[in-house]
């Protein structure tokens, strides 16, 4: 406890002790405060600014990673760009995939691959062979025709283009009247059985952020 003058003391008693009357005795011992030399809490000061400077740079150093890396895929070829974003987002597929292989390859009839023995080679050159075949599918948008080709691959060229009774979409209708300001038709393409997908639409805006040419 402490008194008035903000000295410290310890209460003791004591039930036991012979020297105690009958009505006990109630011993106030002086309890001095504990004190930190001031070379330990030099040592604990210097430890403490350390972490905090570890720290600091740790959370810079993740930043700067993280913009490189951002930094560092916008320097590639638009084509590359989107193989690396389709193989990310794609993902392996495996047996349990079927018909699809690879990084999302759609088996066509006569074709033996095979999701169990597929390489990581084969399984590129497949992503490539692909992509190509819808650039040149939709070569007459120029420019956006690699966007296109992206968007294609994922739900299909005729969902675009139409087919059918699929009508054509709003996004192909807006670029065939000379009008690119297609944001809002290209995001609208991640829908799954009826309902808006999160994981689509963060894969639209990460390829119209990495293909769409103004």
């Amino acid at each position: 406890m402490e008194d008035n003058f903000s000295n410290s003391y310890e209460l003791e008693f004591d039930f036991n002790n012979r020297n105690v009357k009958d009505d006990g005795v109630i011993t106030v011992v002086p309890h001095r405060q504990l004190q930190i030399p001031h070379t330990m809490m030099r040592v604990f000061m210097t430890i403490l600014c350390s972490l905090l400077v570890v720290c600091s740079v740790s959370a810079r150093n993740r930043r700067h990673e993280g913009t490189d890396r951002q930094a560092a895929i916008y320097r590639l070829p638009p084509f590359e760009r989107a193989v690396r974003c389709t193989k990310y987002f794609e993902g392996w597929h495996s047996e349990k995939h079927h018909p699809y292989v690879g990084y999302g390859h759609k088996l066509l009839p006569g074709e033996r691959f095979s999701a169990r023995t597929m390489t990581k080679r084969q399984a590129d050159a497949l992503l490539r062979k692909d992509l190509r075949k819808f650039c040149a599918m939709f070569r007459q948008f120029g420019k956006d025709s690699l966007l296109l080709a992206t968007l294609a691959y994922n739900v299909g060229p005729y969902r675009l283009l139409g087919s059918g009774k699929i009508p054509k979409s709003k996004l192909i209708r807006k670029l065939e009247a000379g009008d690119r300001n297609i944001y809002r038709e290209y995001i609208a393409f991640c829908n799954y059985k009826g309902k808006r997908h999160a994981m689509l639409l963060k894969r639209r805006k990460a390829e119209f952020a990495l293909l769409y040419i103004p």
